[in-house]
């Protein structure tokens, strides 16, 4: 079955996370994604063990489904040289190299336009292509920091914390692909392709939309706040008797709801907790008084009486229970694929449906090297062009 994207070819010149998160969702969506890996070594998530599955990283084969691979040593001229032959022929290319590293290697953008006029070029980094830090390299925790996450997650008056997920990382991935989708979508009606760039640091800034409408409508900072929301209450986790459960129960209707299971009239009663602003401003008395009554029964009774009453509710779980949770499963959100070394393997699916054209799940990450000889075939270069190649190590075939 076709996926949305079959037939686009995207070239990922990308490592680690930002990049192949972005290569994976058009993969997915049915793209052909060519990863190129850097000889010696190889995208250096292959040597982010423990976990591996015999031999191979977990990590590696989490972001690269679906993709072929090739290996090539950019520093020699005729590893470049194939390379320009292969993104002459696509559609995409991907990177997420600090600023002006392709230029150095006369990959940047302007040179490989010329030979593809209609290239999109996405390029993720640190801080953008502007402005006074986009020389700098970029990780996420540093991302994390600049744009203010940091200072808005874990406990009220604790030490910075990170999210615990590589968010700006994840982020900017979703946000090239849409740009990428986009830049396609002008160049069907336009034949114009187009550089596009993101950076860890947007895709940070995005994750605070309601701190910064609270900072730039008020010039008031909020900080971390726990699981409890910066505008609403009560909406957060609270802890029963045999752990934790998430409510929603910030419009008056499902607060109402929430304190006729909690079987607690007197807090309908009183004033400090009346409407959504008295609850705000009284937040730790509101959360100390429903705590005391979560606390009388596990997270199971809860659960069904608040779902019975239409109180948006949730257990908290760990990641070991969420992979296995029903709904998770019943999304597809769990896949498998077998690798030729690892075997069966497990991994998150797709976040996306479609009603026409379902992202599919074909093909398990690629061993070092795996198609380089099927790709460049496929660029135009002959056996001896590839033989030569292979023969000097300016490419790699496993």
């Amino acid at each position: 079955m076709m996926g949305a994207l079959d037939g686009l070819k995207v070239i990922e010149l990308a490592h680690i996370m930002s990049g192949p998160t972005a290569g994976m969702l058009l993969a997915d969506m049915g793209a052909d994604v060519i990863k190129v890996e850097k000889v010696p070594g190889g995208d250096d998530t292959r040597r982010f063990i423990p976990p591996e599955v015999n031999g191979e990283a977990s990590a590696f084969m989490m972001m690269n489904r679906n993709k072929r691979g090739i290996a090539l040593d950019l520093k020699q001229d005729a590893a470049r040289s194939a390379l320009r032959r292969l993104i002459d022929r696509a559609d995409v290319v991907i990177e997420n190299f600090r600023v002006g590293t392709l230029e150095k290697l006369d990959l940047g953008y302007e040179v490989l336009r010329l030979g593809n006029p209609g290239l999109i070029c996405c390029a993720i980094s640190g801080y953008g292509r502007s402005g006074p830090d986009a020389q700098k390299g970029g990780f996420d925790l540093v991302a994390q920091g600049l744009s203010g996450l940091m200072r808005i997650t874990g406990e009220p008056g604790g030490a910075p914390t990170k999210v615990g997920s590589p968010v700006t990382d994840i982020n900017a991935g979703i946000l090239a692909a849409l740009a990428i989708v986009s830049a396609y979508v002008h160049r069907l009606r336009t034949g114009k392709g187009q550089l596009v760039d993101t950076s860890l640091l947007e895709a940070g800034v995005m994750q605070t939309f309601w701190q910064s409408a609270i900072f730039l409508g008020s010039g008031v900072e909020i900080g971390a706040l726990g699981s409890a929301h910066p505008l609403t209450a009560p909406y957060q986790a609270f802890e029963t008797q045999d752990g934790w459960i998430t409510v929603g129960a910030s419009n008056q209707v499902n607060y109402v709801r929430l304190i006729q299971v909690l079987e607690a009239p007197e807090l309908l009663a009183d004033e400090r907790f009346g409407d959504n602003a008295s609850r705000m401003a009284n937040l730790p008395a509101l959360v100390d008084r429903l705590t005391g009554h979560f606390k009388r029964k596990p997270s199971s009774e809860w659960l069904a009486a608040l779902g019975a009453a239409g109180v948006p509710a949730g257990p908290v779980l760990s990641i070991g229970a969420m992979l296995d949770h029903p709904q998770v499963l019943a999304r597809e959100m769990i896949v498998e694929t077998r690798h030729p070394k690892a075997g069966a393997t497990r991994a998150i699916g797709c976040p996306m449906k479609f009603s026409d054209t379902p992202a599919q799940i074909r093909r398990p990450a690629p061993l070092f090297g795996e198609h380089t000889r099927e790709v460049l075939t496929e660029a135009g270069l002959h056996d001896a062009e590839i033989d030569a190649l292979l023969e000097s190590g300016a490419a790699i075939q496993s």
